[in-house]
């Protein structure tokens, strides 16, 4: 069963879902809540956030800076653009040279070094057909302009792009489109919880667990994190009250010795999820065994085509492997995105690497923890 607030925590916390946003902002409210975290926290806590738009949150709205000292802030692996693995950048950078293909991807990806110091952006420079889109849509209207090329979409993303992806090839199948092609490297994140939680050098204590992913699969597939691991995991939204009031409830969880899974999102995430999303998810893609940058491969953590649908898979029909390639030299993206090390650690951090000249993805997407402490904690 879900834990309940205590009262004390209820007259502190008055916030109903038809609330509006600028009240989930309300500094006396935060301040209450602050004192009130003070005044429960019984030792010192490192929990991890697990989306990339919670580690943005957390350092635009100062909250960094004013949690308590015993308070340890990790970021995880839920930066879509961070955990693509260097053989996918390879792979997709490959698919980019060949003559009759028009690369289909969001901003984002312009920029993540891949072998060799090369990238999207540089490719474009030198005459591969590069498109920014900002949906897969945009992709499939790429392929109806342009008959004799093929385009191909990157799919990167956790559970909350795939179903969109899925649709749209759903879409391209109807309309008899033979030109449009999916690069699907998209990540499940449980898990990703999972294997995180397995590795002896990974110490953390609670999870703030991703709002976006969690409107599609629910509260089920978290269950484990409680049950087999311990661990108070709370599904929280992304204003500063959504997590301060996160950080409350896994404080009252470790004091009771109730680790379970939190809610806290409610006027978002249904309980359920979202089954349609899922449903076509499934119809057009099968779990399979995935990399990850930083953490290698993970079973049963990404998404393939299957069934008819694999005539829309871009590496078998451009004849593409993904290789477990090296890091990038000298990177410590992965040890950042197990939570190992602050980016401030990294021996690269704002010098060699900067968002003006980045060597690896955490510094490159708006979600990067590297690029977070880069604008807000130097």
């Amino acid at each position: 069963m879900p834990l309940k607030p205590s009262s004390s925590f209820r007259k502190v916390l008055t916030l109903k879902p038809t609330d509006t946003l600028a009240r989930f902002k309300d500094p006396a409210l935060c301040g209450n809540l602050l004192d009130r975290i003070r005044a429960e926290l019984d030792g010192p806590l490192a929990f991890m956030e697990v989306c990339g738009t919670h580690t943005m949150a957390i350092f635009q709205s100062g909250l960094h800076s004013l949690l308590p000292p015993e308070i340890r802030h990790l970021s995880g692996p839920g930066c879509p653009v961070c955990v693509t693995h260097e053989g996918e950048v390879a792979a997709f950078l490959e698919m980019a040279g060949k003559d009759d293909v028009i690369i289909a991807t969001f901003g984002d990806l312009m920029r993540v070094p891949g072998p060799r110091g090369t990238s999207l952006k540089l490719a474009q420079a030198e005459g591969c057909r590069i498109e920014v889109v900002y949906s897969a849509f945009d992709a499939l209207a790429l392929a109806q302009k342009h008959p004799t090329a093929k385009i191909v979409f990157l799919g990167v993303g956790f559970e909350t792009t795939a179903p969109t992806v899925a649709a749209t090839v759903k879409i391209a199948a109807e309309q008899g489109l033979n030109n449009f092609f999916v690069f699907a490297m998209h990540k499940l994140v449980p898990p990703a919880l999972s294997a995180l939680l397995q590795d002896p050098d990974v110490k953390v204590d609670a999870l703030l667990l991703p709002g976006h992913v969690s409107t599609i699969i629910g509260t089920e597939p978290y269950q484990f994190l409680a049950t087999d691991h311990g661990v108070p995991s709370i599904i929280t939204g992304f204003e500063p009250l959504d997590i301060l009031q996160a950080l409350l409830l896994i404080i009252e969880q470790r004091k009771t010795n109730q680790p379970t899974v939190v809610n806290q999102y409610s006027r978002a995430v249904a309980d359920a999820g979202n089954p349609q999303a899922r449903k076509i998810m499934s119809e057009v893609f099968a779990v399979s065994d995935a990399l990850w940058r930083g953490l290698g491969t993970i079973p049963h953590s990404g998404l393939t085509f299957h069934g008819d649908y694999r005539r829309y898979d871009a590496r078998e029909v451009l004849g593409v492997e993904v290789q477990d390639l090296p890091p990038l030299p000298g990177c410590r993206c992965g040890d950042v995105l197990k939570g190992k090390m602050k980016p401030s650690a990294c021996p690269l951090f704002s010098k060699a690497c900067t968002p003006a000249s980045p060597v690896g993805p955490c510094m490159v997407s708006t979600e990067g923890s590297c690029a977070a402490y880069y604008k807000y904690a130097l």
